[in-house]
């Protein structure tokens, strides 16, 4: 018994828990926001896949104060480049927060958690715009969750 356990553990494959009956959205539109143009609005059902080095961006669509998550999971990585950042920003873009973090505590987390995430609170309800930029090599998963404040 404990042999079956252990091997229908290991069958598990990490991308598809991570990615859980989200649907991938292929970010291709034109969707407005802050004066830009973003490819596609991320929510709690769907996720989206790219490559680093480089940059992306979508949009959050909030109701109420929340907590934004942000969350990659990493594939076939083979630089941890110098630096990853989230960059969260209130509706109309009227202020943002950034969140980095240096190459080696983004594999860290990743290997630690499986993921690697960054989160902030935004207070404005509609339209919340999201970028991101890495210099490490590798191909990524990114999906968003979001908690209201109200019941943190």
């Amino acid at each position: 018994m404990l042999l079956f356990t252990v091997l229908a553990v290991a069958c598990g494959d990490s991308r598809d828990d991570f990615i859980g009956p989200r649907v991938k959205d292929a970010c291709d539109a034109a969707w407005p926001v802050c004066s830009r143009v973003a490819g596609c609005i991320l929510g709690t059902e769907s996720y989206a896949e790219g490559r680093f080095p480089g940059r992306g961006q979508f949009i959050v669509q909030v109701p109420e104060a929340s907590t934004i998550k942000v969350s990659f999971y990493l594939e076939e990585v083979s630089a941890a480049g110098e630096e990853t950042v989230v960059l969260f920003h209130e509706e109309g873009c009227r202020a943002r927060t950034r969140e980095a973090a240096d190459g080696r505590t983004v594999l860290d987390m990743m290997e630690k958690a499986g993921e690697f995430t960054r989160e902030a609170d935004v207070t404005g309800v509609g339209d919340h715009l999201i970028e991101f930029e890495s210099d490490m090599q590798a191909r990524y998963v990114v999906k968003v969750d979001v908690s209201p404040l109200r019941t943190q």
